[in-house]
């Protein structure tokens, strides 16, 4: 699929890393409205620079177009890109307004154009694993859906100091005045969507608690810095995400059923570790004791940790470049990738590609992206005293690519270790009830 990029910004960077290991992309050119900006991009990767945005997307070679602008323009640039005949892939979140999201969606309708948008890690083999668990009954009737999204007090780390490689500086007045809401909540919200279905209704707290993240101006000056929401499925499961940029990083991911649990330290690298851990008396009497509770070693040891399971493959895998071994140069290549693009941007890009050359229907849907920029918006709005919200959109059953691999030989990890068993009958004892 020939693609071109509009918007060079830091995020652009992190497309470029995984890209060149989606072999069914053909990047044919970018635009940005600071010439500097997008010169720059073309000489660290010798791309095609456009004049402007029209010219862009008047060339009959671009079948796609990759919105990387800001928020606030996605639906414009969106717009004119369907108009224009194209299909688009936009970052998240899709639109500043559920409204202008809509209208993206019938415009793509209309015209019979594809519209889809990040994030992609619902295609990754993390999430994948965690539906092949849940889709086997591991572990049995899932009760809670938990994840976290604290991403470190951001302000403190001097943020207007951070570059990405090729020297876009990190928006982050920018990203204060969006909130972490609307940057972060669609990375958990999709694969909790993807693996439990539509949400029916939420309620949710957002509230600026830094009031002093930043010396200079902000517009708006009270955008939520804190949010969390607790999510009533359709299918009767209980979720409840939290963002924030006040507390340590915190990326969990986790499923608790009434048998076992399984868990992921981070949505970010697609290839995260993930922990299936089945509940028995030992076990969680252990989990109640404090060495138990410090040091995840001796948790793994008595089994209350969990047990590492390999883990699916992602939907996309990347493939390697044709050619006869590695030179130095794609060495360093791939080991930058590998350090810095664990979170694969450019995996919903090559499933939209799959999806058009196989005439089948990609992921995600627009239902549900619809769904997924309902839900953001709805959090961010709730407020600091809080509301409610009645869902009013859902989305069809997911395509057949989204299904979890079937893995039968989960089963095994689904039962505590002969170790673990005993150590933890030794330390459950101690820890009491």
């Amino acid at each position: 699929m020939k693609i071109a990029v509009i918007g060079c910004g830091y995020v652009f960077d992190l497309y470029m890393t995984t890209m060149p290991h989606h072999l069914s992309l053909e990047l044919v050119g970018i635009f940005d409205t600071d010439p500097a900006r997008a010169e720059a991009v073309a000489r660290i990767y010798g791309l095609h620079v456009y004049p402007d945005r029209e010219t862009l997307l008047a060339d009959p070679r671009v079948e796609c177009v990759v919105n990387l602008t800001p928020i606030g323009a996605h639906f414009e640039v969106s717009r004119a890109a369907l108009t224009a005949g194209k299909h688009v892939y936009s970052e998240k979140p899709l639109t500043k307004t559920l409204a202008e999201a809509e209208a993206l969606a019938d415009l793509a309708a209309e015209t019979g154009l594809r519209l889809s948008c990040a994030p992609s890690n619902a295609l990754s083999a993390t999430v994948r694993t965690l539906g092949a668990i849940v889709a086997g009954g591991h572990l049995g009737a899932v009760r809670l859906v938990y994840a976290e999204f604290d991403d470190n007090p951001v302000y403190l780390l001097e943020p207007e100091t951070w570059r990405s490689r090729s020297g876009a500086p990190w928006p982050y007045l920018h990203e204060y005045e969006m909130g972490c809401t609307w940057e972060h909540a669609g990375y958990h919200l999709s694969w909790m969507c993807a693996l439990f279905g539509p949400v029916s209704r939420l309620t949710a707290h957002a509230s600026r608690i830094l009031p002093d993240k930043t010396d200079l101006p902000l517009d708006p000056p009270d955008t939520p810095d804190f949010s969390v929401a607790v999510l009533t499925f359709e299918s009767g499961v209980i979720g409840r995400l939290t963002c924030s940029i006040a507390a340590p990083s915190d990326h969990r991911m986790r499923i608790i059923g009434n048998r076992g649990m399984a868990e992921a330290d981070t949505y970010r690298n697609y290839d995260a570790p993930v922990r299936l851990w089945p509940f028995d008396a030992q076990s969680l009497k252990a989990q109640r004791a404090r060495a138990v509770r410090r040091h995840p070693w001796v948790a793994a040891l008595v089994g209350s940790g969990g047990r590492r399971v390999p883990l699916s493959p992602p939907a996309h895998p990347p493939k390697p470049a044709p050619g006869p071994g590695l030179s130095p140069k794609r060495w360093l290549s791939r080991l930058r990738s590998n350090q810095l693009g664990a979170q694969d941007k450019s995996a919903g890009l090559a499933e939209l590609a799959a999806a058009l050359a196989e005439d089948r229907p990609h992921f995600p849907p627009t239902d549900f992206t619809l769904h997924v920029t309902e839900l953001t918006h709805a959090i961010q709005a709730a407020g600091p005293g809080g509301a409610s919200h009645e869902m009013t959109t859902r989305f069809a059953p997911l395509p057949d690519q989204m299904a979890p691999p079937s893995r039968p030989d989960l089963a095994r990890y689904a039962r505590p270790a002969a170790v673990p068993r005993l150590v933890g009958r030794l330390v459950g004892r101690r820890a009491g009830h």
